[in-house]
């Protein structure tokens, strides 16, 4: 089980969290291009693959329960568990809260022909935070301090 769970984690880090990351840091494009179908998109995909990243945790915490050796691989009191579960949980308040609904305005000002020039670099921050946030989960975790 302990391989099938951790086979299980990483395809879900690689087909979730790699494609968030990659939505995240490129919707300022349809931003700079006026495309509201490309900030549709992106707002739709950052919010699905939010919501499936809750699986990676998922995952990751069955990983965690498994013995190895008779011993757990890991308690959640170790600092690197807690640390990424709170990271993971700050970069889905940034997707959730911030990127998701700016590119839904700015989809709407578009349509309305408005101004959104504004909006790009709050987006592009946004998108680093999270790709910055994600990398130093996977630091976390090839790292493990304090264990």
């Amino acid at each position: 089980m302990l391989k099938f769970l951790l086979a299980a984690h990483l395809v879900l880090v690689v087909f979730t969290v790699g494609p968030l990351m990659h939505v995240a840091k490129t919707a300022s494009r349809g931003i700079r291009h006026g495309d509201a179908a490309a900030t549709r998109s992106a707002a739709r995909s950052l919010r699905i693959y939010a919501y499936v990243s809750v699986l990676v945790v998922v995952a990751g915490m069955g990983l965690m329960s498994q013995k190895r050796h008779g011993t757990k691989v890991a308690e959640f009191s170790d600092v690197w568990i807690w640390l990424s579960v709170l990271l993971w949980l700050l970069a889905m308040a940034v997707v959730l809260g911030e990127l998701v609904p700016t590119l839904t305005k700015v989809t709407k000002l578009i349509e309305a022909e408005d101004s959104v020039v504004t909006y790009t670099a709050r987006v592009v921050v946004a998108g680093s935070v999270v790709a910055a946030i994600f990398f130093a989960v996977i630091v976390l975790m090839v790292y493990k301090p304090g264990s």
